[in-house]
């Protein structure tokens, strides 16, 4: 166990992101996700949700500010509606932790996959929130933070 680090990150998932460098992105993907036929990278975090697993991420992970699309949904389907509560969650988390505004873009489903599958990896969650699945890229940690 380690201070400052949230329980919900496994030792696996910490090494992952530690691994990771400026502009990688990771996949936080819902329990419905393909995501071992997606990437061949997979971190397993069953039973977690992605907003509490975004929320021990974000103290430990700057977001990429030299690019526009620095977090990513899924779009719905045409037709099809995604949970607004989800969208709302991930943006307060992002602005309690960011040190710029960052926005949420959304991506067609199919293209969705396709950032996946080049994503540095895909954390498998439990969470069953419709279209909940978050691409998140890595930025660079401000110089002061390095002390």
């Amino acid at each position: 166990m380690l201070k400052g680090i949230s329980p919900l990150i496994s030792p696996q998932l910490l090494a992952t992101l530690c691994e990771m460098g400026h502009g990688d992105r990771i996949v936080l993907a819902d329990a419905h996700f393909p995501g071992s036929s997606t990437n061949p990278r997979v971190v397993r975090a069953d039973g977690l949700k992605i907003t509490d697993l975004l929320q021990g991420i974000l103290p430990l992970f700057e977001l990429d500010s030299y690019v526009d699309d620095a977090a990513l949904m899924m779009a719905p389907v045409e037709g099809d509606t995604a949970d607004p509560e989800i969208r709302s969650q991930y943006e307060n988390l992002i602005a309690r932790y960011s040190t710029e505004s960052l926005p949420i873009l959304e991506v067609e489903r199919f293209a969705f996959y396709e950032m996946a599958a080049q994503a540095f990896a895909v954390v498998m969650t439990g969470d069953t929130a419709k279209y909940g699945n978050l691409i998140i890229t890595k930025g660079v940690t401000p110089s002061n933070n390095l002390t």
